[in-house]
């Protein structure tokens, strides 16, 4: 499997978000040393009436539950149909994510390469590798359709 391969599942995941009125987003952790899905989530922050339940929180949280440490073991990498915003991108240095990969970009809320770049602070005590726009344009389009719907 492949990073387009892992960004379908996430996609897929997202569009479960958009089904339940939550913004699509989604995402999915996955051991690069065996290709297995660790975790993965769909945007909830509606659903759960928690504003932190951000997809890749979600993720997060699950794959630290399931490898029993908040800190993430080396090697695992998050897939995310959207760019991480500030408090998303802190959760992944926290949890130490080796690899970032991200579909479209968001240049209003996203962190990575627009806003704060919180990869790129001196206070940023860990930096994922980072790979952006895989799948962007599925990503943004589904993005774009479920906005354009509410309007």
């Amino acid at each position: 499997m492949n990073d387009h391969d892992y960004m379908r599942m996430a996609l897929s995941l997202a569009e479960t978000a958009a089904e339940l009125g939550e913004t699509p987003v989604g995402c999915v952790i996955v051991d690069e040393t065996t290709g297995e899905v660790v975790a993965g989530a769909a945007n909830g922050p509606i659903g759960m009436s928690d504003p932190t339940a951000h997809a890749e929180i979600l993720a997060l949280r699950r794959a630290a539950e399931t490898v029993g440490n908040y800190r993430l073991p080396s090697g695992l990498t998050m897939y995310v149909t959207l760019e991480p915003c500030a408090m998303c991108a802190g959760a992944i240095s926290h949890a130490r994510v080796s690899r970032l990969v991200y579909g479209a970009s968001d240049q209003k809320g996203g962190a990575v390469e627009h806003g704060g770049r919180f990869f790129e602070q001196p206070t940023c005590h860990w930096r994922p590798d980072v790979t952006s726009g895989v799948d962007a344009d599925a990503a943004a389009k589904l993005l774009k359709d479920f906005f354009k719907a509410r309007r």
